[in-house]
Parts: structure tokens; sequence; C-alpha cells
């Protein structure tokens, strides 16, 4: 029952992670390079930049998202008093 009420969580907190990753990588991209980040759209783009910048990107939007995640549920067990997700990750 816990996993379906936080479903609405889980969905709000995804779009504020979204919203703090994009701002994160806009700060980050604007320290190491003056113009905007390459967009795979674009014609006339340096690979490499390109690469770079989708790498960035990702890491800090998954960095992110996994923080948020965690708090929310953590956030979510503090107000209920049940967990929505798994105790500890399964032993291999």
């Amino acid at each position: 029952m816990a996993k379906i009420m936080f479903i609405p969580v889980s969905i709000i907190s995804g779009l504020i992670a979204g919203l703090v990753g994009r701002k994160l990588f806009d700060f980050i991209w604007g320290v190491f390079d003056d113009q905007e980040p390459p967009n795979a759209g674009d014609r006339e783009i340096d690979v490499r930049k390109l690469a770079g910048a989708l790498i960035a990107q990702g890491a800090i939007f998954a960095v992110t998202r996994g923080i948020v995640d965690h708090w929310a549920r953590r956030s979510f067990y503090n107000a209920t008093g049940a967990w929505p997700g798994e105790e500890r990750p399964d032993e291999a």
C-alpha cells in the first residue's frame, strides 16, 4: 500500500529533481564554457564538446534524481512509518 501512496510523491519529486538537475547542469557548464551547451540537433558542433556535455548532464541528472528520490522516500517514511521500497539491496 505504501508504494501506491508514494506514487504522487515520486512524481512531484521527479519534477523537482529535473528542475534542480537542470539548474545545476547550467551552473556547472557555465563554469567551464561561456557558450550554451551544444545540442545534438545543431548542425555544426564539436562532437567532443557534445559528448562531454551529454556525459556531464547524464551524471548530474542521475545523481540529483537519486538523492532527491532517497530524500523523498525518507520524508515519506518519517511521515507515514512505511518505507516505499526495499529495506536494503538484494544480496548477490
